[in-house]
């Protein structure tokens, strides 16, 4: 398990460094947030983007990490350059700068030059929340609107993959819905028990996985007693795989702001991690995002070479 954000950087630390590819780089916050990475061993940073608005950023910024600058204006031809690099092998990690988050995707989707691996995009974030012992992951409040039951399968494929490049080689997963009940009524508890199912069968990277479930039973082995019900992975889960988009949302949001967790959020199902901040987002967020991306592009490097 991965007990803080601290951890998960030092643990990033020492697979090496990373290259980060910047697209529409010209964006304080993001540079700051680069400027972090570097400065904890991290990652070192290609910067696309307009070169005259870039300087004096770094500039502003005090950057003193050498930084490879290459110079596009058209924000577009930015991100897509920006994209090639991964692409190419030049950087692991494709980071979001200034641009607008349609234009950034349409690049990451690009029919020949993007980063598509077959699967859907999806969302994952991470929570150091104060008094829990381990650092708590949600997928997919913020991509994926009502998935079904094979895109929430994919979802939960990814995830699995992603916390198996940090060393969690067998998560605990709570297949979220309102309670333990399966009713036709309610197609998150149907598609909770399906995918409870496919994981015991293993259709998914290996995992204990249990739905439906709600909330309270997943997050308390108390609660589970109370109610009566036999869970594994009550008190002690890892991933929750949220039944739609606003389930993610509003519980993440309401950790962030209520519990005062620490987050990170990243985009899974391209051929690399993807980190598409908001400018909402404090400046820690940024950098815990990027030192998860760090992480897993050097886990799935050490999985490749076994």
């Amino acid at each position: 398990m991965l007990r803080s954000f601290n951890e998960v950087m030092e643990k990033a630390k020492s697979t090496g460094k990373t290259v980060l590819s910047v697209a529409v780089a010209q964006d304080k916050d993001v540079l700051l947030a680069v400027k972090a990475a570097a400065e904890w061993g991290l990652a070192k940073a290609v910067l696309v983007g307009d070169e005259t608005k870039i300087r004096p950023l770094l500039v502003e910024t005090e950057m003193t990490h050498d930084v490879t600058v290459i110079h596009e204006t058209d924000d577009d031809a930015a991100a897509l350059r920006a994209v090639e690099l991964v692409r190419n092998g030049e950087a692991q990690v494709l980071v979001k700068g200034l641009i607008n988050s349609s234009n950034f995707l349409r690049a990451v989707l690009h029919p020949e030059k993007g980063l598509r691996s077959g699967k859907m995009l999806s969302h994952l974030m991470a929570f150091e929340i104060p008094g829990e012992p381990k650092l708590l992951f949600h997928t997919d409040g913020g991509m994926n609107v009502a998935p079904g039951l094979e895109e929430k399968k994919q979802i939960m494929i990814s995830a699995l993959e992603a916390l198996r490049a940090m060393g969690i080689a067998k998560p605990n997963v709570a297949i979220l819905t309102a309670n333990e009940q399966v009713n036709p009524k309610i197609p998150a508890t149907v598609d909770a028990q399906a995918l409870a199912t496919m994981a015991a069968a293993g259709e998914t990277p290996p995992c204990v996985a249990e739905g439906p479930i709600a909330m309270d039973v997943a997050s308390s082995k108390e609660a589970a007693k109370h109610k009566g019900i036999q869970s594994q992975i009550a008190g002690e889960v890892d991933l929750f795989l949220m039944p739609a988009i606003e389930a993610g949302n509003l519980v993440g949001k309401a950790l962030i702001h209520y519990a005062k967790a620490k987050n990170a959020g990243l985009i899974l199902g391209a051929t690399h991690p993807i980190v598409m901040v908001s400018r909402s987002d404090e400046a820690s967020a940024k950098l815990h995002s990027i030192a998860l991306a760090c992480l897993i592009s050097g886990g799935h490097e050490a999985e490749a070479g076994k």
